[in-house]
């Protein structure tokens, strides 16, 4: 296992877990929800995304699975104790592998999950012959997409599956025009250190010319932006206790997050991609 104390997104995904504990929802799932309904709550709506990933990835009890960017473990956990599998996530904040490996110990997974602290670029050592691979928002901390995609088809089996979502710029002109500008750099320098969105385009280019075949597209803007609506409000409830982990971090939370969702469907777009090991 490969083991970093600094990675660029780190100084987001390596704060206090009571942080995201306080705005996200319990299972501390860290991207878009699946809205079934009006009146869904954002906990169901995480459960229902993993479970829409889990359906797309076909995953059923015996199959290994590889979470790139498993962050604290929301995907991981449910994979292993809702549907059965073997699953390695790979995350490169070290706090959080402590909190993924404490929960499952918690709940009796520990015999089918694996944390490693490494990026996934220079990670050794990884199960191959994989089932499939999950990449919820990890790509864009990734800056060499060709290669994370090669480097995964490289770890799956024949007909093997890739779900990868990502918040992608609408157009290449949109990403020409709105790339630098203050937000955008706010997002990817103060609250990252790393983010690169690409066009949905760019995606799909790297994956084709790593010999995936593209098996399925699905749009999740309208549910991200209602994801990320609900936890500005969780950020607002919680003010206080988030101060008092660290002081400035609600503002800056808020801030962070107002500004994600102010260019959905004007500037950015997010989606998901289901690729397969196959030609």
């Amino acid at each position: 296992m490969t083991t970093v104390e600094q990675h660029p997104t780190n100084q987001h995904y390596d704060l206090d877990p009571r942080v995201f504990g306080l705005f996200l929802d319990e299972s501390r799932k860290y991207s878009s929800g699946w809205y079934l309904g009006p009146e869904d709550s954002l906990e169901l709506a995480q459960q229902q995304k993993m479970n829409l990933v889990a359906d797309l990835v076909h995953a059923q009890a015996g199959r290994r699975v590889l979470d790139i960017g498993s962050g604290w473990g929301a995907l991981v956990l449910h994979l292993a104790g809702v549907r059965g599998c073997d699953v390695t996530g790979i995350s490169p904040a070290p706090k959080q592998r402590e909190f993924v490996e404490k929960r499952a110990r918690q709940r009796g997974l520990a015999d089918r999950v694996r944390i490693v602290t490494s990026p996934f670029e220079d990670a050794t050592g990884l199960p191959t012959k994989l089932d499939a691979i999950t990449a919820l928002g990890s790509v864009v901390h990734m800056p060499d997409l060709p290669a994370v995609f090669g480097k995964a088809r490289g770890l799956l089996r024949r007909d093997g599956l890739m779900y990868v979502s990502e918040s992608c710029f609408r157009s290449q002109a949109i990403r020409a025009r709105f790339d630098e500008v203050e937000g955008t750099d706010f997002v990817r320098e103060a609250i990252f250190g790393n983010g690169e969105l690409r066009p949905l385009s760019e995606l799909v280019a790297a994956a084709e010319d790593a010999g995936f075949s593209i098996e399925t597209s699905v749009d999740l803007t309208r549910h991200y932006h209602r994801t990320i609506e609900q936890w500005i409000e969780n950020v607002r409830a919680n003010r206080a206790a988030l101060e008092r982990i660290q002081p400035g971090i609600a503002a800056q939370l808020e801030h962070y997050l107002d500004i994600s969702n102010a260019g959905w469907g004007y500037t950015t777009k997010h989606y998901a991609l289901v690729l397969r090991n196959a030609r």
